[in-house]
């Protein structure tokens, strides 16, 4: 399949990444799902234009158009949990996050389907972002690698309680400056709404793979809970209710926030 992955180039020394808002699902696969809406139910809905602002701000822009049930480009290639004792998807999920199954009976990949789609999409993807990284060091020396992310504000099966809207992820501070990951938790927190740092989610494969903060390479990650910037019905969803039409009007205040964000990253990386 070609097409799939998308790399605008910008100038300035910011990368945002859009892991998981991708809704294609290969014609070779799509049938082994319980049904296409499952498939796309745990999507990011709407991030990549939430985040449309940034490639006027000179970010470069990275997505994928394959669907996280396909392969989750934000995993451990080896399988291996981010998240031990807690329960996570996979790298090829076979449950949403509320636990229904997404495949058909005897449709499960096998060990060399996942090798294969790893090859197909996982590892380019993460070449993508290696070779942007690449190309802005050798221009501004220092880079900001940011990793897009959103779920819906209240899954049992993944977290208690209903989730804070910013959960900044650094993986404990140690896939970008400190001062970075705290400057980011200050500007959502001033916004009013929930703010956690290196909570539930504390960073996923992306930062922690790319987050070199010893290398000038500074990775770090934000999931929005949606009710931030959708008017989500919190709790279970159907395919009747989910997802809700983006409402700019309603995601503005999100978006002035995370503009501010995304200007404390770049201010970070452009500082002498």
């Amino acid at each position: 399949m070609t097409g799939w992955l998308t790399v605008k180039e910008g100038n300035r020394p910011l990368i945002v990444s859009f892991p998981h808002t991708g809704t294609t699902l290969p014609d070779d696969i799509a049938s082994n799902f319980v049904s296409p809406e499952r498939a796309r139910r745990d999507t990011d809905w709407w991030i990549d234009r939430l985040y449309a602002f940034a490639a006027d701000m000179g970010a470069t822009l990275v997505h994928t158009a394959i669907s996280r049930s396909v392969i989750d480009v934000n995993r451990d290639p080896t399988g291996a949990s981010l998240y031990p004792g807690q329960n996570t998807t996979t790298l090829c999920p076979q449950t949403t996050f509320d636990g229904a199954p997404l495949y058909r009976p005897d449709q499960e990949p096998s060990d060399t389907e996942i090798a294969r789609r790893r090859e197909a999409y996982h590892i380019p993807y993460h070449q993508a972002l290696e070779s942007q990284i690449a190309r802005l060091r050798a221009t501004h020396g220092k880079v900001v690698l940011y990793d897009a992310h959103s779920i819906r504000s209240q899954i049992p099966d993944l977290f208690e309680g209903l989730l804070p809207v910013f959960n900044v992820g650094s993986n404990y501070k140690t896939t970008c400056a400190p001062q970075l990951a705290e400057k980011v938790e200050t500007i959502c927190a001033a916004s009013g709404q929930p703010t956690v740092l290196d909570g539930r989610f504390r960073g996923g494969w992306t930062v922690r793979h790319h987050g070199r903060p010893g290398n000038d390479v500074h990775a770090i990650q934000m999931e929005l809970s949606c009710r931030g910037y959708l008017r989500e019905p919190i709790g279970a969803v159907t395919d009747a209710d989910w997802p809700v039409p983006f409402d700019p009007d309603y995601a503005a205040p999100m978006i002035a926030a995370l503009r501010e964000v995304l200007g404390a990253c770049l201010a970070f990386t452009e500082r002498p």
